[in-house]
């Protein structure tokens, strides 16, 4: 019998009552939200109820919402995927905009760890318990977190290039 998006939300709300919400269908993959505090805890149950098989772990992303209530101005993405149903599943926790932090779900899945790496390196989200939680694309010197909304996109002090020829003004002058 195929696993059935409706069986894994009864077995989510079963076990974590009002931890888990707003389940629904985006673009062909079922989602959910959990609390920052439970979604250790989700992760392992999805991972390892033997009913519902999400024993692989295709993405963890961080994303920023500067717009948000303070609450809720980041958040962590994780994409799991059922190989034995072919069923994939999103569940999306959102972090104080302060001090963005959530569980590091390393000892679950190794690959996590470039993932959340990444997420700290680019958003400042920190993994606690994560083992080396350390740039991984830009310089260790760097003091900011680059893609936060919060930083303009190009460095205003640049002289290396000319504005008018990426079209970016309305007339150019001879």
């Amino acid at each position: 019998m195929a696993l059935e998006t409706i069986t894994i939300q009864e077995r989510i709300i079963e076990k974590f009552g009002n931890s888990a919400s707003n389940f629904g269908m985006q673009k062909d993959i079922f989602c959910f939200e959990i609390t920052p505090d439970k979604v250790y805890e989700v992760i392992q149950f999805l991972k390892t109820e033997s009913e519902l098989n999400f024993h692989f772990l295709t993405d963890l992303a961080g994303i920023h919402y500067p717009d948000n209530d303070i609450n809720e101005q980041f958040a962590v993405s994780y994409q799991l995927h059922n190989w034995i149903e072919n069923v994939r599943i999103r569940v999306k926790t959102f972090l104080n905009g302060e001090n963005p932090e959530t569980k590091s779900i390393i000892d679950l899945f190794q690959c996590s760890n470039w993932m959340e790496r990444e997420a700290w390196d680019f958003y400042g989200i920190n993994f606690i318990g994560h083992p080396q939680l350390k740039r991984i694309l830009n310089m260790d010197e760097m003091i900011s977190h680059p893609m936060r909304k919060e930083f303009p996109m190009e460095d205003s002090g640049r002289t290396d290039k000319d504005d008018r020829f990426f079209g970016r003004t309305s007339l150019i002058k001879n």
